[in-house]
């Protein structure tokens, strides 16, 4: 390789270099892991897990059920 093609090219690939480590344009495992515990603690307070919903609308269809009676009753109460 000829010095004066390094030379030339010498002040760009350490402009390269100190975008690269500025940035932060390759990440690391750590920062991974981090990012990703962050996203779950997110979504962990905003959304429920399936099993959740499942107890949720169980508890739903008793409620149902239930107004469905009371309604039946007053129902009968009155006719």
């Amino acid at each position: 390789m000829d010095k004066d093609l390094v030379y030339k090219y010498a002040p760009l690939l350490i402009l390269g270099l100190a975008i690269v480590f500025q940035y932060n344009l390759f990440v690391t495992p750590q920062m991974l892991e981090h990012t990703h515990r962050e996203i779950l603690s997110e979504i962990s307070k905003v959304y429920i897990t399936k099993s959740e919903f499942g107890i949720v609308k169980e508890q739903l269809t008793d409620i149902n059920k239930k107004v469905d009676k009371i309604y039946d009753t007053l129902i009968k109460e009155r006719g």
